[in-house]
């Protein structure tokens, strides 16, 4: 059964600022898009050499094709820092056939560009202010791989740092709805899907859980590659998130940093059965095989 909760009033306005800067965000991002399939529409292929468009070299070069620059070499000569070793084929991709009707939308899309930057500035200025009697849970969720200063701060957010609402972290799991399906069919347990829940924290683990796939040489980073292989990539993100938001449990009840179990975690448990498989395999490519315990 889903766990009900209802956060005490600090934590329901402190919710609003990091999912309204979600939000933000995803304009942001869309507004990105919208530049460059616009910039495509006018033969400008600045995504194969610039990889922000939206950066300092972008922002200039968009506000000289806005003022009415059309030179590719005039506009190459803005690129900043790295970017200018690559002024050659930058000229080459700003061969444009741009139009008045190219550089109104441009400058429109630009401005609510900054204005979303502006917002979401202030909104993280804010959060920081809110956030400051919280900051000890922060650090700690931090330590989690995967898990940055925005998606910390979206825990206590979301969840709080009083567990004593929740009686387990299985019952949190099951209010985010990320907890793992439960379908039986004649007796036995089969794959189930994870159930509906807070949309805003089951999105954030999702993508924590994809950082923390990245992370080498830790427990996280293991289960990723241990499911990814026989789960699939987005399967596995999802049950890495799951073990966050387990671990964010016992970090906020217990008030301690993440403590890691190492990357050979789950070679330990199954030791024996990991010692057979191998033995088997290198009998039947044809060597023979001898165990003996190391001192």
């Amino acid at each position: 059964m889903r766990a009900s909760f209802i956060p005490p009033p600090p934590i329901r306005e402190l919710r609003d600022l990091p999912r309204h800067r979600t939000v933000l965000v995803h304009q942001r991002v869309s507004e990105a898009n919208r530049v460059q399939k616009l910039l495509e529409s006018a033969n400008i292929k600045l995504k194969l050499v610039v990889t922000d468009g939206l950066g300092a070299s972008g922002r200039a070069i968009l506000s000289a094709l806005i003022a009415g620059e059309r030179d590719p070499s005039v506009l190459a000569e803005l690129a900043k820092g790295s970017l200018r070793q690559k002024r050659a084929r930058l000229a080459e991709a700003l061969q444009a056939r741009i139009t008045a009707h190219h550089t109104f939308l441009l400058e429109e899309i630009l401005a609510h560009s900054e204005y979303l930057e502006g917002t979401i500035g202030r909104l993280d200025r804010r959060m920081a202010a809110v956030i400051a009697p919280y900051a000890d849970h922060v650090a700690h969720l931090q330590s989690i791989p995967g898990v940055d200063r925005d998606a910390a701060e979206t825990l206590v957010a979301e969840v709080g740092v009083d567990m004593t609402c929740f009686p387990s972290a299985g019952h949190l799991a099951s209010w985010v709805g990320i907890c793992p399906g439960n379908y039986e069919s004649a007796g036995k347990r089969q794959r189930g899907t994870t159930r509906k829940g807070n949309r805003w924290l089951k999105t954030m683990l999702v993508e924590c859980g994809w950082g923390a796939g990245r992370a080498r040489r830790t427990y996280l980073g293991a289960q990723y590659a241990r499911l990814s292989r026989r789960r699939g990539k987005k399967k596995a993100a999802m049950a890495v998130g799951h073990s966050i938001l387990v671990a964010a449990f016992y970090i906020l009840r217990d008030g301690v940093p993440y403590r890691d179990l190492g990357p050979d975690h789950f070679d330990r448990l199954a030791s024996q059965r990991l010692t057979r498989h191998y033995v088997h395999r290198l009998e039947q490519l044809g060597h023979r095989v001898t165990i003996e315990p190391a001192a």
